[in-house]
């Protein structure tokens, strides 16, 4: 996110939310934080305010009237406009299969109701600074590794040239393990590079990123290898049939 390149200095919020004290309440703190904040109280309204509003992150109920949240967090992940477009999960759905199920369609961190107002603020900017586009690149911007090469000037990974669509902390993750090929990496040193030491569910929020990046890598998958109760690595010896 290059908010300059936009032609703005202050970041776009656009909480969707349907209980009006908690919607104000976001609302007030956020722009007390320096935020352009807009609100929406429905996920058709938030959609509207999301293609006419252009905002850099959204917060995002899932318990809503009408379209669920789930499913509009599903559509902003399958439209190319909105793919990248970082996602706040804020939910009174605090069950660990409900937190598993709104990583793997692409949030960027998921907040339990009740929630500490501060400590979304601190998540709203961790989650801003991990989709910055314009983080210094590792090395030259490319890293190739086996099938696979992650461009971090344009924040894109392709297989055997082929263009795959990730969300900024799979990309990170991706990153991590194929720029160490062979080092074996713990759950808590990948979660704090993807997350910068805040996470909701410490190792089932790596595992999901993993299971999530094996299946869209398809074959080239099987190049993230489980150390069986350490972490994960990158195998670049492995060579995708």
């Amino acid at each position: 996110m290059n908010l300059l390149e936009h032609g703005r200095s202050r970041a776009r919020i656009l909480v969707v939310e349907d209980e009006p004290d908690i919607r104000e309440l976001i609302q007030h703190n956020l722009s007390q934080d320096g935020f352009d904040v807009s609100v929406a109280p429905s996920a058709e309204e938030g959609l509207r305010r999301i293609q006419a509003w252009s905002p850099d992150l959204v917060i995002l109920d899932l318990m809503l009237p009408g379209m669920p949240g789930l499913d509009l967090c599903r559509r902003l992940r399958q439209d190319p406009k909105t793919q990248h477009l970082p996602l706040l999960i804020l939910t009174a759905r605090s069950e660990e299969s409900d937190v598993v199920l709104g990583l793997e369609l692409g949030a960027d961190d998921y907040v339990t109701k009740p929630f500490s107002v501060r400590e979304l603020v601190s998540r709203v900017r961790a989650v801003l600074r991990r989709s910055n586009r314009d983080e210094p690149p590792v090395g030259d911007g490319i890293v190739r590794a086996g099938d696979i090469e992650i461009d971090s000037g344009r924040f894109e990974v392709r297989v055997d040239g082929r263009p795959l669509i990730f969300t900024p902390s799979e990309f990170r993750l991706l990153r991590a393990l194929a720029s160490r090929p062979g080092q074996v990496m713990t759950r808590d040193q990948l979660l704090d590079y993807i997350t910068e030491g805040r996470s909701v569910i410490i190792d089932r929020n790596v595992d999901v990123h993993v299971r999530s990046l094996r299946k869209k890598l398809g074959p080239a998958g099987q190049h993230l290898v489980t150390v069986r109760g350490v972490g994960y690595k990158f195998d670049v010896r492995l060579r995708a049939e």
